[in-house]
């Protein structure tokens, strides 16, 4: 991975298209997965610096045995942790054996555009999708409080009334996120399930058990 073409590339578009575009470049080829960001430009847009790290799509990639299956993503929408609208674009970085040596993000500030374009829709009475996109963490912290929350989320109900199925489903996806990457992670998860670290591993175990069924 080039990283000097990439630190220049990225440079270079954030001042082509102006203060609101934020370029991320991320190292995967070190074993601190906290601080995967190696260059930034226009790092206001998502309250990053270089040493930061990681979010979602970095964990995803830390964690596919198959780099085949990670592919490319463009204009897809995330948020940050004040709530301003970012168009994103990820570029996954081959090595020449073909495993992922970095990724190239690309994260633009649409906010006002969208605020703008609710307007308008508003006079020619349009209507304008709701969907949520997802928030872009500011710290391996939050990225786990983030994907415990999609966790409960995609259950479909508070921990205190989740069966151990639900658990089971629940942490499952956690594992499928990376989740488990994060330092210490499965102290905080255990807590916030209400289960021991030991019954945590049981529960990861029997889902991948059932994948291999």
């Amino acid at each position: 991975m080039d990283l000097d073409f990439l630190k220049r590339l990225g440079k270079a578009l954030a001042a082509q298209f102006g203060e609101n575009c934020e370029v991320v470049v991320h190292d995967l080829k070190g074993e601190d997965t906290a601080h995967t960001i190696v260059a930034i430009e226009n790092g206001h847009v998502s309250h990053r610096k270089a040493g930061d790290g990681a979010s979602r799509v970095v964990l995803e990639a830390l964690r596919e045995t198959d780099p085949e299956k990670l592919e490319d993503s463009a204009g897809y929408l995330m948020k940050t942790h004040d709530g301003r609208i970012l168009k994103c674009s990820t570029v996954y970085i081959r090595e020449p054996d073909g495993s992922v040596g970095g990724i190239f993000s690309i994260n633009y500030d649409v906010t006002e555009l969208l605020m703008a374009d609710r307007a308008i829709s508003s006079i020619l009475n349009h209507k304008v999708e709701k969907k949520s996109p997802d928030r872009i963490p500011q710290s391996v912290n939050e990225l786990l409080d983030d994907l415990i929350e999609q966790s409960v989320e995609r259950v479909g109900k508070p921990v205190a009334l989740m069966s151990k199925e639900d658990k089971i489903e629940a942490i499952a996806f956690l594992n499928r996120a990376g989740a488990f990457l994060i330092t210490r992670s499965g102290d905080k998860v255990s807590k916030y399930f209400g289960i021991s670290k030991y019954t945590l591993y049981s529960y990861i175990d029997a889902k991948s058990a059932d994948k291999e069924s």
